[in-house]
């Protein structure tokens, strides 16, 4: 058989006619591929106070959100260099994670919106001399933060009842 170079320009005439009709106008039949999610970026920032006093423990925390992008929640661990006391109770939205960390979600954190406040009343194992304590986001909904210098902190606080901050 004999193939003539007629009937070699249908079979490529006839491929791009099916495809016109079953994808339709302007479609192709070549694969794209998916178009890529990018994280949102947000710039979570913890600024706030410790005080030590006996055994009783102080830290005021404000959290808040530089963006450019809002976060539907936040997670914040603090760790401390002496064990917590047992049977405490804690502010609603925070947990023990073991006897020397507490973790606590903010909420919603808006761009450049009002900071979350938590204030952690705490009763330390003994009475320590000096606590210290370290503070960063654990999780922030999966956003990029090109700043972790303004949510890293750890601070050194001595039994004199003086507030620190951070």
């Amino acid at each position: 058989m004999r193939v003539t170079s007629a009937a070699v320009l249908r079979v490529p005439a006839v491929t791009a006619m099916v495809a016109a009709v079953v994808l339709g106008p302007g479609l192709s039949a070549v694969a794209e591929p998916a178009p890529r999610r990018i994280a949102p970026e947000a710039d979570v920032s913890h600024h706030g106070r410790v005080s030590l006093q006996d055994e009783r423990l102080g830290v005021q925390l404000r959290t808040g959100n530089r963006g450019p992008s809002p976060l539907a929640d936040a997670t914040v661990r603090l760790r401390f260099s002496v064990p917590l006391a047992a049977g405490q109770r804690l502010p609603q939205g925070c947990l023990r994670a073991d006897s020397r960390t507490v973790l606590c979600g903010t909420g919603p954190l808006r761009v450049a919106g009002e900071a979350r406040r938590t204030a952690l009343g705490l009763r330390l194992t003994g009475r320590p001399e000096e606590v210290v304590v370290r503070v960063d986001t654990v999780w922030n909904g999966g956003a990029s933060d090109r700043n972790r210098r303004n949510d890293t902190h750890e601070v050194l606080a001595l039994s004199t009842g003086d507030a620190y901050a951070f």
